[in-house]
C-alpha cells in the first residue's frame, strides 16, 4: 500500500480518533445506556471516513452529489454521532440527549430526525442493502457519488448480507465500498473459559472474493493503511470492494479491550475516570 498521509494529518486523525472515544464513553455514561465495544472498534474507520475520504459538507447535509455512509451495524450509533458531532453535524453538547425522549441521537441512528444520516438502521443485515441501492441508484443515474457501508462481523451471520453481496457483484458496483469491522467478539454466544466467544466469521477474505468482491485487508486502527485502503478502493473498477478492517473491540482502553462485557455495559465512576485518563495520553500527544 502507498501511504498518503503526511505528518499533519495524521496527527489529527489520530487525535479525532481518542476524542471521540472518550465521547463515545461519557456519552454511554451520562445516558444509562447504550453500546461502547463495537463503536471503540469502529472509530478509526469512521474518523477516516469523515474527515479525509468523503466527499460530503455538513453545511449542506443533502446536496444530491454527496457520498452516501450507511452503519448497518446500527447499534453503534454512538459511535457515529460522535464523529459526525466532531465534524459539525450537531452541536458537542447534543450528545448529553442521546437514548433520551425526544432526542434527535436514539440508540439506532433515524434518519428522519437528524441531518447527516443517509439511512435508519438497526436491524442487522438490512444496511448494507440500502446501501447497494444506493450505489445501484448512482449508476442508473450516471452520479459520481460513491457509497460506504459499515457492517459487523456478528451481522455478518445474517443471510441478508450476503444476498445484498451477490446483488453488488452482480452488478458491478464498482462505487460502493463495504468495511468489516472485523473485530472477532460479539456480544452473544456460549460462556467460555476467560470470556472466549466464537469468531463470528470465519476467513472472510475467501468468503467475500467468492461473492466476486474486490477484497483489502488492513489494521482498522492504522490511520495510514485505512487511507491507503480507500485509495485502492476508487481505483477498482467492474467489482464492489470489501476492506476487511481488522480490529479490537474496546479499542483505546485497555481493561475494555477484547472483553465481551463491554459490548454494551456502563461504566462505573472509577471507570469511567480510568477510561478517560487513559485516552487523554492519545488525545494529548
Amino acid at each position: 500500500m502507498n501511504l498518503l498521509l503526511n505528518e499533519e494529518k495524521l496527527t489529527d486523525l489520530t487525535k479525532r480518533a481518542s476524542e471521540a472515544r472518550r465521547l463515545i464513553i461519557e456519552t454511554v455514561y451520562h445516558a444509562g445506556a447504550g453500546h461502547i465495544g463495537g463503536p471503540m472498534s469502529a472509530v478509526d474507520v469512521l474518523v477516516n471516513l469523515y474527515f479525509n475520504e468523503m466527499n460530503i459538507d455538513p453545511a449542506d447535509p443533502h446536496a444530491a452529489e454527496r457520498d452516501r455512509f450507511v452503519l448497518s451495524k446500527g447499534h453503534s450509533a454512538i459511535g457515529l454521532y460522535c464523529v459526525l458531532a466532531l465534524r459539525g453535524y450537531l452541536p458537542i453538547e447534543e450528545l448529553k440527549t442521546f437514548d433520551s425522549l425526544n432526542s434527535r441521537l436514539q440508540a439506532h441512528p433515524d434518519m428522519n430526525t437528524l441531518p447527516g444520516l443517509d439511512m435508519s438502521t438497526g436491524s442487522l443485515g438490512m444496511g448494507i442493502s440500502a446501501a447497494v441501492g444506493m450505489a445501484l441508484g448512482a449508476k442508473l443515474q450516471n452520479k459520481d457519488y460513491r457509497t460506504y457501508c459499515m457492517i459487523g462481523d456478528g451481522e455478518s451471520q445474517e443471510g441478508q448480507v450476503w444476498e445484498a453481496a451477490d446483488v453488488a457483484s452482480k452488478y458491478k458496483l464498482d462505487n460502493l465500498v463495504a468495511i468489516l469491522d472485523y473485530n472477532k467478539l460479539q456480544q452473544f454466544g456460549w460462556n467460555g473459559e476467560n470470556e472466549a466467544r466464537e469468531i463470528p466469521v470465519h476467513e472472510p477474505e475467501k468468503r467475500w472474493e467468492a461473492f466476486g468482491w474486490n477484497v483489502i485487508s488492513i489494521d482498522g486502527h492504522n490511520p495510514e493503511e485505512i487511507s491507503s485502503a480507500f485509495a485502492e478502493a476508487r481505483k477498482v473498477t467492474g467489482k464492489p470492494t470489501i476492506i476487511i478492517a481488522n480490529t479490537i473491540k474496546g479499542k483505546g482502553v485497555t481493561f475494555m479491550e477484547n472483553a465481551y462485557l463491554w459490548h454494551s455495559r456502563i461504566p462505573t465512576d472509577d471507570e469511567l475516570t480510568g477510561a478517560v485518563k487513559e485516552l487523554e495520553k492519545g488525545f494529548d500527544k
